[in-house]
């Protein structure tokens, strides 16, 4: 995992509430334990028409999204069933954050898990950054995960929560094994005192 960098970017609307993991990628390209190549599945059923061609009204088929690194998304974004293919399908399109105003909770974890930031702003925030990408689809957004803070294109700073082992291993840019090995000299630590309490006791 790289270190994640606060960043500005565009975003790309996606105004439904309630889209499930089969959505945002469904079960029949789940046969894959790679994490590449699935951004052509993104969003499949919605993106593609019947013979493959990609949907030009569809949100990430727009020009004015191309490139944007933060999905805007309605709420309870992430339903549905587990599957990590869902936050890497999104990450390997390029999405480093998705803004909401609920994410079902496992979803949420395995995002976290996986370099996607998932942050939940309030309904009125919600509202602002919809009205400010229809009226002018090139309005950014800043995200400072150190801070925890969202700066909408109006300038206004909103604070997001995460916690703080979540937060600790995406700066850091270390999964929860990596996080483990980092403290192996503390554990070794550990285990030569332990098993030298276990041989006093037993001598």
């Amino acid at each position: 995992m790289k270190p994640f960098t606060n960043f500005e970017s565009r975003m790309a609307p996606l105004p439904y509430n309630d889209v499930d993991t089969d959505q945002i990628i469904p079960a029949r390209f789940l046969k894959t334990t790679s994490k590449v190549g699935l951004d052509k599945q993104l969003f499949n059923d919605w993106r593609y028409d019947g013979q493959g061609n990609p949907i030009p009204d569809f949100v990430i088929n727009r020009p004015e999204t191309k490139g944007a690194q933060v999905l805007l998304a309605g709420g309870n974004f992430g339903c549905g069933s587990s599957r990590e293919h869902a936050p890497w399908a999104l990450t390997q399109f390029g999405f480093r954050a998705v803004i909401s105003t609920s994410f079902a909770d496992i979803f949420k974890q395995n995002s976290l898990k996986n370099s996607l930031l998932p942050i939940v702003v309030p309904e009125d925030v919600h509202a602002e950054l919809f009205a400010a990408v229809a009226q002018n689809p090139a309005a950014t957004v800043k995200i400072d995960l150190p801070n925890q803070t969202l700066t909408t294109p109006a300038g206004r700073t909103v604070e997001f929560p995460v916690d703080g082992f979540s937060k600790h291993c995406l700066v850091e840019g270390v999964d929860e094994l990596g996080y483990i090995l980092s403290h192996e000299p503390e554990i070794a630590a550990f285990e030569s005192k332990r098993v030298g309490s276990i041989n006093a006791m037993l001598a």
